[in-house]
């Protein structure tokens, strides 16, 4: 019976051949693959490679190569969402610096209006003109003759009122006299702001000085009885000057300033 002399080309077969080459070099593989997935490759994976074939040989720089690739492509995306984060906080940021502006621009607006407003209405009220008394009637005319006026003639308008009643200046301006006036008995004289003169007289008690300005309807006295009278009330007169002498028309005065009487 011949037999085959190939005896070195044989292999050993059932479980204690070992195993070859392309096995261990795919299990190897393998094991690197799992110990780089863990973080164990870096610590245990070189020493007991360093006698073995190349990384090459084995697939090791294919799964190295990947993994890096993965880290870059996630700190490449983990920065551009730092990027859009910061981008998207500095955006709202100016949005509501812009907000904040406008809103103090719209105040600041407002308030100017408010104001202007508040100093259009000061300056109405300071160029009007009230009644002297309100809600009083005249109860003699201007120029109304009669022996009881030195004149011979009414130099103003007398408005109804009993003694107290409150007697207001009738535009703004500046007392010039304020005290006794002979006739007039207590009375106030005022220079308005327009330079005609009004006068008050027959007060019973007076509530401003000389000097002191005086705004519309603001109360200068009390009406009365007082100096060349034959009852209580209030004598009303408008003049080009602090003169006697120099009045004219307390009515028509009063109505050229919108005062309805």
């Amino acid at each position: 019976m011949a037999f085959s002399c190939a005896s070195g080309k044989n292999r050993p077969s059932g479980k204690h051949r070992k195993p070859g080459r392309f096995e261990r070099t795919t299990a190897r593989a393998a094991g690197v693959a799992a110990l780089t997935a863990t973080g164990v490759v870096g610590t245990l994976a070189a020493p007991a490679l360093a006698a073995e074939p190349a990384a090459e040989q084995t697939g090791l720089m294919p799964v190295v190569a990947v993994e890096d690739t993965i880290a870059l492509q996630i700190d490449a995306q983990a920065a551009a969402q730092e990027r859009a984060a910061a981008e998207a906080a500095a955006r709202k940021q100016a949005a509501e610096e812009a907000a904040r502006h406008l809103a103090a621009e719209k105040a600041k607006e407002e308030r100017e209006v408010k104001e202007r407003a508040a100093r259009e209405a000061e300056r109405k009220r300071l160029l009007s003109y009230v009644s002297p008394i309100a809600g009083s009637y005249v109860s003699t005319s201007y120029q109304s003759g009669g022996a009881v006026w030195s004149s011979g003639s009414h130099t103003g308008i007398d408005f109804h009122a009993a003694s107290g009643t409150s007697v207001h200046a009738v535009g703004a301006g500046t007392v010039v006299e304020a005290g006794w006036g002979g006739a007039y008995g207590n009375n106030v004289v005022i220079k308005m702001n327009d330079g005609t003169y009004t006068q008050y007289g027959h007060l019973s008690s007076i509530g401003v000085s000389v000097g002191q300005t005086v705004t519309p309807g603001q109360q200068i006295g009390l009406s009365g009885a007082t100096g060349n009278v034959t009852g209580a009330h209030l004598h009303f007169e408008a003049r080009t000057t602090a003169e006697y002498g120099s009045d004219i028309d307390p009515v028509a005065y009063l109505r050229s300033h919108g005062v309805d009487i």
